[in-house]
């Protein structure tokens, strides 16, 4: 029994140091080439408007809103969600997600919206009245009432203007070392949007030039909770105690600053070794960012106003209560990067 620990607690020690070394490494790195050639696109564009914007209603604004009787169309059992497909009465097909993740998705897209980059269109609804649902979904009854009503759902509105042609790489990606880049980076961790891994980003292709692409995250649900994958996936998301507790900024100096998101995964994820290694190899994204990239994330938040944040929070489902609690937290956050 005794060996048996040893022998755990050294390969731990094993897949820990080398990566932080690794880690290290890749943040001197800040201009790295694509191994192999990348479509033209873009990541992020500027926001001339960004004290204006409605983050109540995001990027599709209330004419994009959701309305009406929806009809189930199929269930989708990828990822770790309950969602489903349906359709509106004006034939717009929608991706509802359930559970822990729809509330906070819904703000975190409208965040990174207000400071240009580019996300879905996501509306939160407390209420969704869905035709021809299936009696048994084999994921998320749960947020079915017996009225039929789906209830606390996010929907996702399914562009006809683009084709996804598949996820982009943290490591590897046009953007590496841009200032751009980094501001993303920096999001990830005011936001505490922990689960970064490639297959939740994505790429569109504008269908009237295949040369042309859009880079964006695509699931921004593992946000406003712990840094990284908690003890309870009840802490994870969407917890603003969780939210409240955790560290910001962990590092600086007087070129680069690190950030408590994504953290190292929790031990219990030894037990899925891949898992694990996968998660320790994350680490690098919230670490060795420019100071002065951070800085200029900052600035570009510091130009929302307390409604705008609060109005963001309100759209995610939140009491008042609680989107002045979450906003604050938001606001002392870029309060540090301004300082930076």
């Amino acid at each position: 029994m005794r060996r048996t620990a040893l022998l755990v607690m050294a390969l731990l020690l094993f897949c820990v140091l080398p990566l932080s070394a690794q880690e290290q490494e890749q943040g001197r790195q800040r201009l790295p080439q694509p191994s192999a050639p990348q479509p033209a696109g873009a990541l992020w564009s500027e926001p001339a408007d960004i004290a204006s914007r409605d983050l109540f209603y995001g990027p599709g604004g209330e004419a994009d809103a959701p309305h009406g009787v929806m009809t189930f169309v199929k269930e989708d059992l990828a990822g770790s969600n309950p969602k489903f497909d349906v359709v509106d009465e004006e034939g717009t097909k929608w991706k509802v997600k359930l559970g822990a993740e729809a509330s906070p998705e819904t703000v975190a897209a409208r965040l990174l919206w207000a400071v240009g980059y580019t996300t879905d269109e996501d509306y939160f609804v407390p209420e969704l009245k869905v035709e021809d649902l299936p009696a048994h979904l084999q994921r998320g009854r749960q947020y079915v009432g017996r009225d039929g009503l789906v209830r606390r759902a996010r929907l996702k509105r399914v562009s006809e203007d683009g084709k996804k042609s598949g996820p982009w790489k943290w490591k590897k990606n046009p953007f590496r070392g841009t200032r751009e880049f980094d501001g993303l980076r920096v999001m990830m961790a005011v936001m505490n949007n922990w689960d970064l891994k490639d297959s939740n980003t994505a790429i569109y292709q504008d269908p009237s030039d295949p040369s042309q692409a859009t880079y964006m995250v695509s699931d921004l649900g593992a946000s406003f909770g712990t840094n990284g994958l908690s003890w309870t996936q009840k802490r994870s998301k969407g917890n603003l105690h969780s939210y409240a507790d955790s560290r910001f900024i962990t590092h600086m100096d007087d070129e680069y600053v690190d950030f408590g998101t994504p953290a190292a995964p929790v031990p219990i994820e030894f037990l899925a070794l891949p898992d694990f290694v996968n998660r320790m190899k994350m680490r690098w994204i919230g670490r060795r960012i420019s100071r002065a990239h951070a800085r200029w994330m900052g600035d570009l938040l510091a130009q929302l106003s307390p409604q705008q944040i609060r109005d963001a929070f309100r759209a995610g489902g939140y009491s008042p209560e609680q989107a002045e609690a979450f906003s604050r937290i938001v606001e002392r956050r870029i309060a540090e990067l301004e300082q930076l």
